[in-house]
Parts: structure tokens; C-alpha cells; sequence
């Protein structure tokens, strides 16, 4: 993962929020699913007819707007082909992005003090997606979730972004549910696992 300094300066440089879809367009392009796109007037993307089944499960209205956002932060570039058709292309201040938010990379940052919430991932996966569940599970354990039970995994600090990325990528948004909670009746137990002051 790149150092804080250089995520400052990718924040800093890219005022930008980098949302689920966002992370998943960076996500995409990294695996090599390519998207191509028409220009039409006013500089405004059209998906062509061809495009890939992993572009098409994204909501085209959103996809438009996550490109233009990652454009004008100069996180992906247009090349157009003789053609006329636009590839798009993570710059290497995209690549940076990826780091950031590779599923085998991912990190969450622990703060100084913690402020005494509780997040909690809740998910009811059918059978149908059993390989999807079992690495979603896979994945909060990495990150250090605590399982409370099968399907409830729970985190003292701030994840939602992640949470969000790791949702989108599995394609599980509607299987999941993230909460904030206060109180649980094995806090102490937790604090102790979790070794929080």
C-alpha cells in the first residue's frame, strides 16, 4: 500500500470521494475488463452495445457519472482509436487508487482513540451465491472482523468505504446490510478481543 503521505497527496490532488462504483471501475480495469465508449456531443460517454457483462451490472447512469468523475481527477484517461472509439485506461495516479483498495491489499486504518462504536456487517446470502458468501466471510476475517455468529461480523472502527468496495465487488449490495451500534450486550468482552482501552 502507498505510505499516508502519498494517499494525502492523492486526496489532496483528486478531491474526490472514491465511492463503491468508483473502486469497482478502478477494480475492473486493473483485472483488464476493457470498456470501450462513443463520444457524443458535449463530451458525454455512451456505453456501446458490446460492452462486457461486468460493465452492464453496473447502473449505466451511475457508470457515466463515476467516469466522468475519475476523468476529471485524471484517475483513468481516454485513448481514442483511429475508429473513433474511446479504451479507458487507469493513469498512474489510478494505479495508486488500486493499492488503496486491492481486495488483497486492503487495510483498515486503526485511529489513535477509539470512539466507541460498533460496526456491524449483517448479511443473508442464498445458497446460489455460496462461493460469493463464503469470501465475503473470508474477507472480513482478514480484516480482523470478530464473527458474533455465522453470517454477523463485527468491527470497532470506521470501514464503511471498505465495507462498500468489498460489497460492490462481490455484487452482494442487496444480501447486506452495514450498521453503526453503541451498545451490545458483550461489549467488555469485544473491547478485550479487540484490545480497546
Amino acid at each position: 500500500m502507498p505510505d499516508d503521505s502519498t494517499l494525502k497527496s492523492i486526496n489532496k490532488n483528486n478531491a474526490i470521494k472514491m465511492g463503491p462504483v468508483m473502486q469497482r471501475i478502478i477494480l475492473l480495469l486493473t483485472a483488464g475488463a476493457a470498456l470501450s465508449l462513443t463520444r457524443k456531443p458535449g463530451a458525454h460517454f455512451r456505453i456501446i452495445k458490446g460492452a462486457s457483462k461486468e460493465w452492464k451490472n453496473i447502473n449505466h447512469r451511475t457508470l457515466r457519472e463515476s467516469i466522468k468523475k475519475l476523468y476529471q481527477s485524471k484517475v483513468i484517461r481516454c485513448i481514442e482509436n483511429s475508429d473513433g472509439i474511446l479504451m479507458l485506461e487507469l493513469t498512474d495516479e489510478g494505479k495508486k487508487r488500486v493499492l488503496q483498495y486491492h481486495p488483497n491489499k486492503m487495510k483498515i486504518k486503526k485511529p489513535i482513540k477509539w470512539d466507541g462504536l460498533w460496526r456491524l456487517v449483517i448479511f443473508d446470502i442464498p445458497e446460489c451465491f455460496k462461493r460469493e458468501r463464503m469470501a465475503l466471510a473470508g474477507m472480513l476475517r482478514r480484516l480482523d472482523f470478530y464473527p458474533l455468529q455465522r453470517s454477523v461480523f463485527i468491527f470497532p472502527y470506521e470501514c464503511k468505504n471498505e465495507i462498500d468496495f468489498i460489497v460492490e465487488m462481490f455484487n452482494l449490495h442487496q444480501y447486506v446490510r452495514f450498521l453503526i451500534v453503541k451498545d451490545i450486550d458483550n461489549g467488555l468482552d469485544l473491547r478485550h478481543k479487540f484490545d480497546l482501552k
